[in-house]
């Protein structure tokens, strides 16, 4: 007997209303790539993914910049499987490649309170890189940019709890092609 088949997105009452469609993602991922592009002309950048939510957005991205590039990988964690942060961060995978003298450009999902932010910055900064700027894909309308150095934005949230294209809560929804407001059951 074949195991009953699981409810897709559509059926999930958690998956509330679209907030940014896969086409928008992708028009918007495509201009960050121009801009990257231009930015860095006659240099061979270094992408730093923050897992796991950043990872559908690094591929996209990396794809729209016309460059030789190079990419690795830090894992951090602040969440868990909360919708709240935790208000610590956690190393929980490093880099694998030395940062001194690289033009570096850190990818996040999403910028919200600027804890992890903050922790990666000066985490990466101590490693001497030529340059260090930050792309994401989602910052809150609440987050400091400006004092986050935050040059990238790819679009301005509110201050809903988002899932989709990389965001997740306790590993769900990851693979949605769109981003969705969560509708959290316990609230």
């Amino acid at each position: 007997m074949s195991p009953e088949p699981l409810p897709s997105f559509d059926d999930d009452p958690c998956v509330g209303r679209t907030v940014l469609t896969e086409s928008q993602l992708a028009e918007r991922i495509t201009e960050l790539g121009r801009e990257l592009t231009e930015a860095y002309r006659g240099e061979r950048p270094l992408l730093v993914c923050v897992l796991r939510g950043a990872y559908a957005f690094l591929t996209d991205l990396s794809r729209c910049i016309d460059l030789p590039l190079e990419i690795d990988f830090i894992a951090v964690s602040s969440y868990g499987a909360s919708t709240r942060t935790s208000g610590v961060v956690r190393l929980v995978k490093d880099l694998d490649v030395d940062l001194t003298g690289r033009h570096v450009v850190l990818v996040e999902d999403i910028v919200d309170t600027g804890l992890t932010l903050r922790y990666l910055r000066r985490s990466l900064e101590a490693r001497n890189p030529a340059s260090l700027e930050v792309c994401t894909l989602l910052a809150r309308e609440s987050a400091d940019l400006e004092g986050l150095g935050v040059r990238y934005v790819g679009f301005t949230i509110p201050g809903e709890f988002v899932i989709g294209y990389g965001l997740d809560v306790d590993e769900r929804y990851r693979n949605m092609r769109h981003i969705a407001v969560y509708d959290d059951p316990a609230v």
